[in-house]
């Protein structure tokens, strides 16, 4: 029965990472055949395809009551996209960050992770009653109004991002597009897989929690998170092979802000997601990894290739850490 889930756990990821390729293709198609700007394409419909993985996962994790699962594939996710993916593109090229980034998106990141963590651990660490519970037990909730909140800020930050990049337009280049009915076809049989993966991959992951007895935050912190940031590092990995690495860390930060604000805030106004101690250590471990990440990119506006190593060794330690704990 294990072999079986880790195969359902294999297709769903494959079954994620394919829908959210043709949903992208189908709705940017579709978009230009309405004449929409190519550079709001991409803040919004790519963007959103990017982070449809966490997304269906998270979502169907909340409506099936994996609240484990729905807030460490978020944070596992995140962690893993600072140190692992910027981390490894870092190893192979130096990674220029731009000043927005340093300005704007990483503190922005950084805010929204504090947030989180004063919504839903504070109280219980500030009463001293954290320091007493055991792993799995709640320490907090992440409930509608907090995931209304989250998504407010997401909203805001995208339409900020559309009326800037409208203040600097890049030259549109005359692209063929598809049939209308093409572009229906693929946003239809990928928004498909993407709701069939994500609920293959929830379930895989549950049982095989259950078959080697292990807690669904562990396992939504490393398989899961790591699968649905796939697409991200084979990316970021190649572009780093070829020297493109100028966007990687705008990707990693903007695909973190997606996580956060969109996903989280989605899956807590569907759902409220129940918070438990483990949860509380990793968002305080993506808190600090956060602003290390920080610190590395205003050291001359670069992530260096020390830097990197140190980034992929905290990652490893991190998940030992997880599966100690």
């Amino acid at each position: 029965m294990l072999f079986l889930h880790i195969l359902l756990l294999t297709a769903g990821f494959g079954a994620l990472i394919k829908g959210a390729g043709w949903f992208v293709d189908g709705s940017s198609s579709l978009a230009k055949n309405f004449k929409v700007p190519s550079l709001i394409i991409g803040l919004t419909i790519v963007a959103l395809g990017t982070s449809a993985p966490e997304l269906a996962v998270s979502l169907s994790a909340a409506l099936q009551g994996s609240n484990e699962i729905a807030l460490s594939n978020v944070v596992g996710s995140n962690i893993f996209n600072l140190l692992c993916v910027l981390g490894i593109c870092a190893v192979i090229h130096t990674v220029p960050v731009d000043k927005s980034v340093i300005r704007r998106d990483f503190p922005l990141s950084i805010a929204a992770t504090l947030l989180l963590l004063l919504m839903t651990g504070a109280d219980t660490i500030r009463t001293g009653r954290f320091w007493q519970l055991a792993m799995d037990d709640n320490a907090g909730t992440v409930n509608r109004f907090t995931g209304i909140v989250l998504l407010a800020v997401f909203l805001a930050y995208l339409l900020y991002l559309i009326a800037d990049a409208r203040k600097h337009p890049a030259d549109e280049k005359t692209e063929s597009c598809l049939p209308v009915w093409k572009c229906a076809l693929l946003i239809a049989s990928g928004l498909a897989l993407i709701i069939g993966g994500g609920q293959a991959v929830v379930y895989g992951a549950k049982e095989i929690a259950n078959t080697m007895g292990m807690s669904e935050t562990l396992i939504g912190l490393t398989v899961v998170a790591v699968g649905t940031s796939l697409p991200e590092l084979v990316t970021s990995v190649v572009a780093a092979g070829k020297g493109e690495t100028g966007l990687a860390i705008g990707n990693v930060i903007g695909s973190n802000l997606f996580n956060v604000l969109l996903i989280l805030g989605a899956s807590a106004a569907i759902h409220p997601v129940t918070v438990n101690a483990a949860s509380v250590y990793d968002l305080v471990i993506l808190l600090a990894v956060s602003v290390i990440a920080f610190l590395f990119s205003l050291s001359r506006e670069s992530v260096r290739r020390a830097e990197g190593i140190v980034m992929v060794s905290l990652y490893f330690a991190d998940i030992l850490f997880a599966a100690m704990r």
